[in-house]
């Protein structure tokens, strides 16, 4: 066999090549190839891109290229951070890049590498998201917003660049289901709303919390009366059992919704 290339066979007898690297005790696979000779190609870029780090950089990937961007992205970070990382991560002073593909590059704070080095990002039809025991988990959720946020009314990226996900580049606007920020003669209020058969307005409120909660009653109500529409319930983090029941009792709703529920 050729430097850096093995013999292997499929589940069906079909036998291919797989490529790998040795680098910093690291054993770093390259990738499955048709031939021999494809594989040992791979293994000669691979090599002459950890020796070589002023000729190769993730943005003069070539095309065709022996290597996946996936791998050509793992080789030159592990060559100049010297941290060995499977996903296709490269880490920088304070944060890190981490390439869906040549077109797409995401900013994370340093405090998400561990996460992101062993969860794989994934795009599909506009969302991101890892997969944790099975199931999707939209990237988002890690910042506390809800899976229905709409991106410019419940949340935004503060220097308007959404691929930036640092936690100080987020800010929450609405945190909870069916509160929504408005401003009244420039001060801000928070405006409840739940969907029957159109949306309804629960009433306004001048906390976040009077307004979850004020949705959660409204819900409560709805179902009560037989429309159970499996509405999410809010939950007010921080808030004790005492303090939330004394606010459901003293928080009112919009008479047109009253009237609808009785």
């Amino acid at each position: 066999m050729l430097p850096g290339v093995y013999y292997a066979r499929k589940k069906n007898g079909e036998p291919y090549y797989r490529a790998s690297i040795t680098y910093l005790n690291k054993h770093i696979s390259l990738g499955s190839y048709s031939t021999e000779l494809k594989a040992h190609r791979a293994y000669k870029l691979a090599r002459r891109i950890l020796d070589n780090p002023s000729g190769y950089r993730i943005d003069n990937y070539p095309s065709p290229c022996p290597l996946s961007f996936h791998k050509w992205v793992v080789l030159i970070n592990v060559r100049d951070n010297k941290i060995y990382i499977k996903n296709p991560i490269y880490i920088k002073k304070h944060y890190f890049l981490y390439y869906i593909d040549m077109d797409n590059v995401l900013k994370f704070d340093a405090e998400d590498l561990f996460y992101y080095a062993r969860h794989k990002i994934l795009k599909r039809g506009g969302h991101l998201f890892t997969s944790e025991y099975g199931m999707q988990v939209n990237i988002l959720s890690r910042y506390g917003i809800k899976n229905y946020a709409v991106c410019g009314r419940d949340y935004v990226f503060v220097n308007r660049d959404n691929t930036d996900f640092r936690y100080s580049n987020i800010e929450i606007i609405n945190r909870y289901n069916g509160v929504t920020k408005i401003f009244k003669k420039g001060l801000p209020y928070y405006q409840s709303k739940i969907h029957i058969n159109g949306d309804y307005i629960i009433g306004i409120y001048t906390t976040e919390e009077e307004a979850a909660i004020a949705y959660n009653k409204a819900a409560n109500l709805l179902k009560d009366k037989g429309l159970n529409k499996n509405y999410s319930l809010n939950y007010i983090e921080g808030m004790d059992e005492i303090t939330y029941a004394s606010m459901y009792q003293r928080i009112r709703i919009s008479k047109r919704l009253r009237e609808l529920i009785i």
